[in-house]
């Protein structure tokens, strides 16, 4: 069950990528759009464009990977703890949570997938393979889905989705331009919609 917080709940991000999204949030705050702050961003890529944008942004940024510490998961939950994170963020982050940490925060883990979900979720559905099988599909629209995360990659409760007609003409690349732009307009609104009240 979904609780809106008073105060707004401190936002814990976690990213591999370049970042689009995390920095999306990060303007929608900065906007007063999102009530609620970005206080970490956390990575298990080094060189993400998501720890650059937080940076960038005097936001604390850290790279936790199995190259920098011997248990992932128990060094996410220390550093969520570290900020008093209140919920965690999945923005393009290319590793499964461990029971560790989504057990810290029941109810509390959303992740945004480019696509309609079940339909195009799972193992290796993630970025342009999410893009390429909409487009091999015969349906008529793609989006972004907003979920809660559980143990197994995209099968969370789906709490929104927003329609992104596909065209006679789209490529991998059009399409996922289209999509990104509405998952930086989901996004934010479903967090301050379902944590922080009513815009």
């Amino acid at each position: 069950m979904l609780l809106r917080m008073t105060p707004p709940p401190r936002l814990g991000v976690l990213a591999s990528g370049g970042g689009s999204n995390t920095l999306a949030l990060i303007e929608a705050h900065r906007r007063g759009d999102l009530a609620a702050p970005i206080v970490l961003v956390v990575s298990n890529n080094s060189r993400a464009g998501a720890l650059k944008h937080a940076r960038e942004h005097g936001i604390s940024a850290e790279h936790i990977s199995g190259r920098s510490h011997a248990d992932v998961s128990h060094a996410i939950l220390a550093a969520l703890h570290k900020h008093a994170v209140d919920i965690v963020v999945l923005a393009g982050y290319m590793k499964l949570l461990g029971h560790t940490v989504l057990a810290s925060f029941p109810g509390r883990v959303l992740n945004i997938h480019p696509g309609p979900l079940p339909r195009f979720g799972g193992p290796g559905m993630f970025g342009s393979h999410v893009h390429e099988a909409v487009l091999r599909s015969s349906t008529t629209h793609s989006g972004p889905t907003v979920h809660l995360v559980d143990a197994r990659y995209d099968e969370g409760p789906v709490i929104a989705h927003r329609r992104v007609p596909v065209r006679s003409d789209d490529t991998s690349d059009s399409l996922a331009a289209r999509v990104r732009a509405a998952e930086h307009d989901l996004y934010w609104k479903v967090i301050q919609d379902q944590f922080c009240g009513t815009r």
